[in-house]
């Protein structure tokens, strides 16, 4: 329990350091999530923490996914979010419990684990978005990624639609490239400002 929840904080330390170095020129960016953009993509992540806060706690009956959660002051936003969702998740019963959330009831593990899943993905959607991919922490992604491949339940989550069906990646891309791809979203993917898909760092050398 106190291994995925520390997981958890790890995971939100990392993402919370790159949402604030979105700038004000980036908000309408395309993002590895088609039809997404950054802000879009950033609003869905804040009204997905308080969902989960909201499924753990037993509150927020009648909220709005949709709806703006970003406001006036996004960084605000979300560390407002990013704080009340970890203090939920360190309730002591929480990994124990079941848990209503967007897929229906799932036991308290499986929670965590998609939780997880979203701030690290989209963790790295916004910082491959917005040229900040020096700070994904790609420990924690392989780490995720590990634990994918070891659970085995991925397939029904792509039946769902949660997840597209995987993508080829670069052997030698780095893990959260190989995330990426796992989750069904292009490793080569590039901010529009980029000249060149993702190429290992050899053949970036040769082409200077």
């Amino acid at each position: 329990m106190e291994a995925l929840q520390g997981r958890i904080e790890k995971a939100h330390t990392a993402t919370e350091i790159i949402f604030k170095g979105i700038r004000h020129d980036q908000w309408a960016l395309p993002t590895p999530c088609t039809d997404w953009d950054v802000r879009t993509l950033a609003n869905h992540m804040v009204g997905g923490y308080r969902l989960f806060h909201a499924a753990i706690t037993g509150t927020g009956d009648g909220m709005d996914f949709e709806a703006d959660w970003l406001g006036t002051d996004p960084v605000t936003e979300y560390t407002n979010a990013a704080t009340d969702v970890l203090t939920a998740w360190r309730a002591p019963d929480v990994l124990e419990r079941t848990l209503t959330i967007s897929v229906g009831p799932v036991p308290g593990q499986i929670a965590a684990l998609i939780h997880l899943t979203e701030v690290i993905v989209h963790g790295i959607d916004l910082a491959v978005a917005t040229s900040q991919e020096q700070l994904i922490d790609d420990g924690s992604a392989e780490d995720l990624l590990t634990t994918m491949h070891q659970m085995g339940i991925m397939g029904q989550f792509r039946v769902q639609g949660i997840f597209q069906p995987e993508l080829p990646a670069p052997s030698d891309a780095p893990a959260h490239r190989r995330l990426m791809a796992f989750l069904g979203r292009d490793a080569n993917w590039q901010p529009a400002a980029r000249a060149w898909a993702y190429r290992p760092a050899v053949q970036i050398l040769k082409r200077r």
